[in-house]
């Protein structure tokens, strides 16, 4: 393993030789062979149902992994999956849900579907990208994940099979006896076969493939981008890309000695890629506590005894579990651990101090986003790590910090605030979504990935998040987008501008908030607004936390809301609000927009106030803050 120290030892890995001559797998189920050849005995991937330490639990070895795959892939191309045609599943986490992932795409083109979604967002998905088969849970009690697959199913006609899941086999004694008379009722049938997975695969060959894979390239996953509306932007990952992040991972982070627990889910790129991807070309061990992981009954409580159970050296997260971690003691021997890796949304810097002193361990901060495959840039695992930055560009990628001008793009210099462009192995060069309009504008050059993301390079080499250049809102790793608030909100008669933006939060990184300006001579509470936006926002993530009605919107010459006012209104309430809730006299003198940091607060005192008060107070917040 390269240790992963600074931009020069990144630079002296690229100088050994191009990333094209590297001898690489060229699928993911070559590099589960390669990794099942070399370590068939080891540990890959456990799972427990029950978050107590010593709850039950399922472990596969390399080779039973590989044998599960194997099998599953047959069973895919026995249902009519092609290269092209595509399986979808929708899983809560269990042994079942990796093995449909690399099933899936090696048989075809595998579609992870978050199950949090409503089921006209899911049967959309489905309709995008055109789904044969869908693997989701056989109904089972608590979870309502078959019963939105029945309805979603229903809606999208393409879906010629259904694949059930049990999690009953899980369950020992009395429960496992229990469940069978306590399955909750399905809500509609629906035209789509239904099939048991465990039998369908156990019939099918799990020693070799019944078809020989394509040498080439191609696409093998669609990963959606958030929450959505309407048509769902698909991102497509070819195997090329997902090999890049596996490498990454099994070069510069993890060998076949470490443990990784993770309780993020695998319809997301973060666990999907850097973790198993991570996992299969180093021979890792990938431990996933609960099926709903990090939202799972009792998890957080348990979760040191969970990582001195499974001896785990390395702790995959994001600021929000971080957040409940830190409301937990430190009850059990975590001395096993190496560092957590953290990613999905800013890291406040005093989350970091309490989780360092906490537990003995630093914080490594990443940086990625679905429509590259996801790995951009990570603080060095063995080197200097600067909390708020999301790290340097991880070997073979090329990051670009660019301003659009008049005449076309132009590079920043150090420090100078741009969009962040990326170009390393997991961008699809034009063809980043499915729908080719959805690519128009989005490449530089025709090869650097416009993000979105607004930052900067230290003089270090470090990238520092500063916004964002497009209107997103991230709760917790979620993209919310504002049009869907803002329609709902305005589709009341006497609503007549909307601004909605994402507000500082402690936990969740940003919540939707929105301002309001109402028709001329129309009264409205704000009560009657937020049921409004409860009945019309069909996404419950997208609902406004926080709506304030205002005599007049901030807006441009040209009428159109200017959200960087709203933005600092929004900042500037939340930070007060917090220093009058901790007893502080502290205010917010002004919001301002700094050309290194973004959006910063200066604060005044009103009366003698420590600063390490202050600092307690606003180090839960991922905006800067200084004095006047």
């Amino acid at each position: 393993m390269t240790r992963f120290v600074d931009v020069a030892a990144r630079d002296a890995l690229e100088a050994e030789m191009d990333y094209s001559l590297r001898d690489l797998p060229r699928t993911v189920f070559q590099a589960l062979s390669r990794t099942r050849d070399v370590h068939p005995d080891r540990k890959a991937i456990s799972f427990q149902l029950f978050s107590a330490p010593d709850a039950p639990a399922r472990s596969l070895n390399w080779t039973e992994l590989h044998e599960r795959v194997t099998e599953t892939t047959n069973l895919f191309r026995s249902l009519g999956i092609g290269e092209r045609d595509v399986v979808a599943y929708m899983l809560p986490n269990c042994l079942e849900t990796p093995v449909v992932l690399l099933a899936g795409a090696t048989a075809g083109i595998v579609n992870p579907i978050n199950p949090l979604l409503e089921p006209e967002q899911i049967a959309g998905i489905l309709r995008e990208t055109g789904a044969k088969v869908l693997v989701t849970l056989k109904s089972f009690p608590k979870s309502d994940i078959a019963q939105k697959a029945a309805l979603a199913v229903a809606m999208a006609p393409g879906v010629e099979t259904v694949l059930e899941v049990d999690l009953n086999r899980y369950l020992t004694g009395i429960k496992r006896l229990l469940v069978p008379m306590m399955r909750p009722k399905m809500p509609t049938r629906h035209h789509a076969k239904v099939m048991d997975f465990e039998a369908g695969a156990s019939a099918h060959r799990h020693d070799r493939l019944t078809f020989d894979e394509p040498p080439e390239d191609r696409v093998a996953a669609y990963f959606h981008t958030g929450g959505t509306t309407g048509t769902p932007k698909v991102a497509q990952h070819k195997l090329s890309g997902m090999i890049y992040n596996g490498w990454l991972g099994g070069t510069l982070l993890f060998n076949e000695r470490d443990v990784l627990m993770c309780p993020l889910p695998l319809f997301h790129v973060f666990a999907a890629y850097p973790v198993l991807m991570s996992c299969l070309m180093s021979g890792a061990h990938l431990v996933m506590p609960t099926p709903a992981g990090y939202r799972g009954e009792g998890v957080f409580d348990n979760f040191w005894k969970l990582i001195e159970r499974w001896q785990a050296t390395f702790l995959i997260t994001v600021p929000t579990a971080i957040a409940a971690l830190m409301q937990r003691p430190v009850n059990a021997d975590v001395s096993s651990l190496k560092i957590a890796i953290s990613g999905s949304a800013p890291l406040p810097i005093e989350l970091y101090n309490r989780f360092k002193a906490s537990t003995g361990v630093e914080i490594a901060e990443g940086y990625g986003l679905t429509e590259a495959t996801c790995l951009v840039a990570c603080n060095p695992i063995d080197g200097v790590k600067k909390v708020g930055s999301v790290g340097i560009p991880l070997p073979y990628t090329h990051v670009r910090i660019l301003r659009r001008r008049d005449s076309g793009f132009e590079e920043c210099a150090t420090d100078e605030v741009g969009e962040i462009c990326i170009a390393n192995p997991g961008v699809f060069e034009g063809s980043t979504y499915t729908e080719t309009d959805k690519n128009h504008d989005l490449f530089v050059e025709d090869r650097f990935l416009r993000t979105g993301d607004l930052g900067r390079f230290d003089a270090d080499g470090y990238i520092w998040i500063t916004g964002r250049a497009k209107d997103l809102i991230i709760r917790g790793g979620h993209n919310i987008d504002p049009a869907e608030i803002e329609d709902a909100l305005l589709s009341h008669p006497k609503v007549a501008f909307v601004g909605a933006i994402g507000q500082p939060d402690s936990f969740a990184g940003e919540l939707p908030c929105a301002y309001v300006e109402l028709v001329a001579g129309a009264e409205l509470s704000v009560d009657e607004l937020m049921e409004h936006a409860r009945t019309h926002i069909h996404e419950r993530a997208a609902v406004p936390k926080y709506i304030e009605i205002v005599p007049e919107l901030p807006k441009t010459a040209i009428g159109k809301i200017f959200k960087p006012e709203l933005r600092k209104l929004a900042l500037a309430r939340v930070y007060g609000t917090a220093l009058a809730e901790a007893g502080l006299a502290v205010e917010v003198a002004e919001v301002v927009d700094d050309k290194k940091r973004g959006l910063t607060a200066r604060l005044r005192r009103t009366a003698e106030v420590e600063d390490q008060a202050v600092i307690d107070c606003l180090g839960r917040f991922t905006r800067p803050w200084e004095w006047t």
